[in-house]
């Protein structure tokens, strides 16, 4: 078995060198590490949090013994050890982190350091003090004849990820589970963490960490929309504002585990790693297996812990540094009904109102013309493209729009060519075929034949078109997921493959971006965003849904990743209705696109739709470099205010949604957090459409002016909105101080909408 290039152990490991005996300490953005590797022990956590400051040898040593725990009666007669892959041997009775054996033999190991490097150096004797950096430690169980290397790195953002790495030296050794932990302290004993379903993923629950283990296990073959996403534990009561928590999301695709753990003994710990199905990884001699990077994030709110994931991924190669393209999408537009005037006519709409990307959704390839066939059968279908996708794609970027094509590539419909030709490709245990779902069935991509036919179809197809953007589709659970050549479970390898041809793809085709969408936001992971360049939130376009799934999908991925559209009047998956600036405000606070028929539109939509595109381009490098900021809403049923702070608190754009009517009439002061708090600000609603604002009374703040020009003679009484859409507010000045204590009293909003606020620095 083989992982990542670059994470092979060490070769030679018959000429062992002494035990290390060694303390290091990262630092980077407010946050320490303290890990010790003394005495030939697999190393352990110390202190993970604030930073502890310049240290000495003898400081470390005094911080290492104050986290000693006294001996506990009819506890192990020595302190256990509590080693960042946990070893039973130890004492440690809580999730172990390796789990395999060798016939029985080999089931419990007991490692030995023998070499330990930062930053490629090898570590010496006592402390070394460090900045961000990366830490490797290699140690062997001679016995047992296992090789384990972990990898500890703090990013300069203050993001610590882990991972574990085991190598079999001896016969055949069958790994059932490699995962690491983190430990954290007594007082965070609170556990928040997300779940969801389709339609409405990302949704929050909140309970105390009691004695025992909180598990979250993805058994989907994919993320999930149920996913654990971000594991986080704090102290009780914390928020988006405050609070100290500690987090752990493992960055993987396929099945996965997330835990907290308290025990009798007073260990907390945070733990994660990939979930093996039976019989997936089985090492033979001088054969590896790596786990996922698992990532901790620790800050004071749940808005600084996001703030380092973001600036984190900001800083990669590969993170999406353009302006993010307005983009249009046809799948609620036509669905399966393709039509080439049709298409062309949306093109036209689309470019006159300022789209830069237009995507073709799913119906162009042969037999598809519902969901029940050609799945897999990846040729332009003649009947419908007689000529190809030569004369929309070359329309489309005739009109200065880049060309995006859907694919669902690790899925196939048993009613196609390819099913039919090659009934081995498709997954299943047992030599049964599993049970349909969304009337598919999932190609084996373990299998390299089928990996290679996908990846040769895609990359002709992208080729042939200029296709600059895939919409890469995943929209059903990996169920008896077991290869149709050998039975044995693949999603392991699966996963692997989907990452390899997604890689190999972008290696051909330079400058093509992928979206991860996977029944909408079924696949929302940091593994899956090392290779892709969007996230599709939820296949739910309802802006009162989105509501709740933006922030929460924010709380690892910047707004920049989640796409989020415009879509028609009336959902398509709620029925609900909802003005258009409550659909266009939720949308602007993310990567902004649209999904509706703009051909059917009225002449006084696609005026203020444009509207909201040209704020769009105007603030999306605020809105894609800056800072989140949510605050904690008394009330958070009936309001939400969140919004986006630039780097340098010059400016702010903010929403203040009305999800229901409060319980009192007017509605009390919101706060506006993260600015500067000795500078001062011009706050401004933004009214781009008829129904911009949504309210029937404003507060005197927004200085609007009445209906002849004239602001209220008294600048107290409150005044109805004008019919007016000419009548642009003028806002109030407020320090930063002001607005973040004192705050801004809420207008008597209609429920279902979205205030947009503009914040400008005046001095």
């Amino acid at each position: 078995m083989t992982v990542t290039p670059g994470r092979a152990v060490a070769a030679d490991t018959t000429d062992h060198t002494p035990a290390v005996d060694a303390v290091v300490h990262l630092r980077a953005d407010g946050v320490s590490v303290l890990v010790d590797v003394r005495g030939g022990e697999l190393p352990t956590v110390v202190h993970w949090g604030d930073d502890l400051g310049p240290l000495t040898a003898d400081d470390a040593a005094a911080v290492t013994l104050a986290a000693t725990a006294p001996l506990a009666n009819n506890g192990p007669d020595e302190p256990v050890r509590v080693a960042l892959v946990p070893e039973p041997r130890t004492g440690w009775q809580g999730r172990p982190g390796i789990v395999g054996e060798r016939d029985g033999q080999a089931w419990s190991p007991r490692f030995t350091t023998t070499v330990a490097t930062l930053c490629g150096g090898r570590l010496g004797q006592g402390l070394t003090e460090g900045g961000a950096g990366a830490l490797r430690v290699e140690a062997v169980d001679a016995v047992a004849e296992l090789v384990l290397v972990l990898d500890v790195e703090l990013t300069p953002d203050g993001v610590l990820r882990t991972r574990a790495t085991l190598r079999n030296d001896g016969a055949g050794y069958r790994v059932h589970e490699l995962a690491v932990v983190l430990p954290v302290p007594a007082r965070a004993r609170e556990v928040l963490d997300l779940t969801g379903r389709w339609g409405k993923e990302r949704v929050p629950q909140r309970h105390d960490l009691t004695v025992g283990t909180h598990l979250r296990e993805g058994r989907r073959g994919r993320t999930g929309a149920d996913a654990a996403t971000l594991l986080t534990v704090g102290v009780p009561g914390f928020g988006f504002g405050g609070g100290e928590v500690w987090g752990l999301h493992v960055g993987w695709s396929g099945n996965h585990r997330h835990w907290a753990e308290r025990l009798p003994t007073g260990e907390q710990v945070l733990g994660g790693g990939e979930l093996l199905l039976p019989g997936e990884v089985t090492l033979a001699p001088g054969e590896e297996y790596g786990t996922p990077w698992v990532y901790g994030v620790h800050g004071h709110g749940l808005d600084a812990q996001a703030a380092r994931l973001h600036r984190m991924l900001r800083r990669r190669t590969g993170h999406p540094r353009g302006p993010r393209p307005v983009t249009l999408n046809v799948w609620e537009a036509v669905y399966f009904d393709h039509d080439l005037g049709r298409l062309t006519a949306l093109a036209d709409a689309a470019a006159e109102l300022g789209v830069e990307r237009y995507v073709l959704d799913d119906g162009w390839f042969r037999g598809r013309r519902d969901d029940t066939r050609g799945l897999g059968d990846w040729y332009v279908d003649e009947d419908v493209w007689p000529d190809g996708l030569d004369p929309i794609a070359d329309h489309v970027h005739g009109l200065g729009m880049e060309f995006g094509l859907w694919f669902e590539p690790e899925m196939v419909n048993l009613d196609s060519d390819l099913a039919r030709a090659r009934p081995e490709w498709v997954m299943g245990a047992g030599g049964r075929t599993t049970v349909p779902s969304r009337h598919q069935h999932v190609l084996d991509l373990s299998n390299p034949e089928a990996a290679a036919y996908v990846l040769e179809r895609m990359s002709a197809l992208i080729g042939r078109y200029g296709v600059d953007y895939v919409k890469w589709d995943h929209n059903r659970d990996l169920v008896d997921p077991g290869s149709g050549t050998h039975g044995r479970p693949v999603v392991h390898a699966q996963t692997l493959a989907a990452y390899g041809v997604m890689a190999e793809l972008r290696r051909r085709h330079p400058g093509l971006e992928i979206e991860s969408c996977s029944s909408g936001g079924g696949r929302v992971d940091l593994g899956v965003a090392e290779h892709t360049q969007r996230v599709w939130v939820s296949d739910c376009t309802d802006p009162l849904e989105r509501q709740q799934m933006q922030p929460w999908t924010a709380q690892l991925l910047p707004l920049e990743y989640l796409g989020a559209h415009v879509a028609a009047d009336v959902s398509h998956q709620t029925r609900r209705a909802h003005s258009l600036a409550f659909r266009a405000a939720t949308a602007l606070f993310g990567h902004f696109g649209i999904e509706w028929d703009l051909t059917r539109s009225t002449p006084e939509q696609i005026a203020d739709l444009r509207g909201w595109v040209e704020l769009y381009k105007a603030e999306r490098t605020l809105l894609h470099t800056g800072t989140l900021v949510r605050h904690d809403a008394a009330d958070p049923d009936t309001q939400l205010v969140w919004g986006v702070v630039a780097t340098d608190r010059s400016r702010a754009l903010f929403q203040v949604v009305t999800l229901a009517r409060p319980a009192t009439a007017p509605p009390g002061r919101f706060t506006l957090r993260g600015l500067d708090p000795e500078r001062r600000y011009r706050v401004t609603p933004l009214p781009l459409s008829r129904d911009a604002f949504g309210v029937w009374s404003v507060p005197p703040w927004f200085g609007l002016p009445s209906a002849d020009g004239a602001v209220a003679s008294d600048g107290v009484t409150p005044q109805p909105m004008p019919a007016r859409p000419d009548d642009v507010p003028r806002g109030v000045v407020l320090t930063g101080r002001a607005l973040a204590v004192s705050g801004l009293q809420a207008p008597e909003a209609a429920p279902e909408s979205s205030l947009v606020l503009r914040v400008e620095a005046v001095d």
